[in-house]
């Protein structure tokens, strides 16, 4: 059973980039909407009934944005607020032992599901969507902190850029990809897309978002940032490459950058949990 299960795995990008690639011989714009499709699903990040428990112990509340309704939690505290956005194929669960830690320290800690993940409606995301969706929750929240991880991270770093909460006063990012172009030549590798359909593709998303692949950095964005940020990235992170972390703080203006060994993409250790919470402490 694991055998099979990994040959799928294996196997499974090149047939849907066969199918894909063939689709767009016949019929571009439907391959290429197919194709920004896929990039925008999630395949995981639903709430696992084990997940239940903690996520229980919230205040809990649905805000509508877009149509959808968006899960938030509420653990109350007499501190500053801080907001927890998460990653990827993720959801609130993913912040249990930072949640706890805060707790101890009186925190006011907000946190969401994103659209698509969680108990969140919606069948898509991408940074600009969850970066509006931020936008909505830090104007009702009014948070001193934000903190972010993978895709989380890039969405602040994008709300930010757009336009800067005066009443934000200190950023963390973990794990943070940065270049829209690098991502998207993972994408075409995985899939092996031709260069003609990669090129219909950014054409999509600069019609769609305004931005061709290289002009959508984070790194980029984040130069017009002054807001005091941490950012913490692992030398050996898989899923986003530690060069990444380097160009962003090189960027921001006021970043201190911690770099680890073998916590991963994930980051869920106690020494870096104690590292943000002495960051926000100061």
């Amino acid at each position: 059973m694991k055998a099979s299960k990994k040959l799928v795995k294996k196997y499974l990008p090149k047939i849907i980039g066969l199918r894909l690639n063939s689709l767009f011989l016949i019929k571009p714009e439907k391959a290429v909407f197919k194709a920004y499709e896929l990039f925008s699903s999630p395949r995981k990040g639903q709430i696992k009934p084990e997940q239940e428990i903690f996520l229980n112990k919230a205040k809990t509340t649905s805000i509508e944005y877009n149509s959808n309704k968006i899960q938030t939690y509420h653990w109350k505290g007499e501190g500053k607020t801080v907001i927890l956005i998460h990653g990827w194929d993720s959801n609130t669960h993913r912040w249990k032992d930072l949640i706890k830690d805060l707790q101890k320290e009186n925190y006011n800690i907000i946190a969401f599901d994103a659209p698509a993940h969680g108990y969140s409606e919606g069948k898509l995301l991408n940074v600009l969507m969850y970066s509006k969706c931020l936008n909505r929750m830090l104007k009702l929240y009014r948070t001193e902190f934000v903190i972010g991880h993978s895709v989380g991270a890039m969405a602040i770093v994008y709300n930010q850029y757009l336009k800067q909460s005066s009443f934000v006063e200190k950023l963390v990012l973990l794990g943070a990809p940065s270049e829209m172009s690098a991502i998207m030549s993972d994408y075409k590798r995985i899939l092996r897309l031709s260069d003609k359909f990669m090129r219909a593709l950014e054409a999509y998303f600069k019609e769609k978002f305004d931005y061709n692949f290289s002009e959508f950095s984070i790194a980029g964005f984040a130069k017009n940032i002054e807001k005091e940020a941490l950012i913490i990235h692992d030398e050996f992170d898989r899923v986003a490459s530690v060069e990444a972390a380097k160009a962003i703080h090189k960027n921001l203006k006021h970043s201190r950058l911690k770099i680890t060994e073998g916590a991963g993409h994930s980051l869920n250790k106690d020494e870096i949990r104690k590292e943000i919470l002495n960051f926000l402490n100061q």
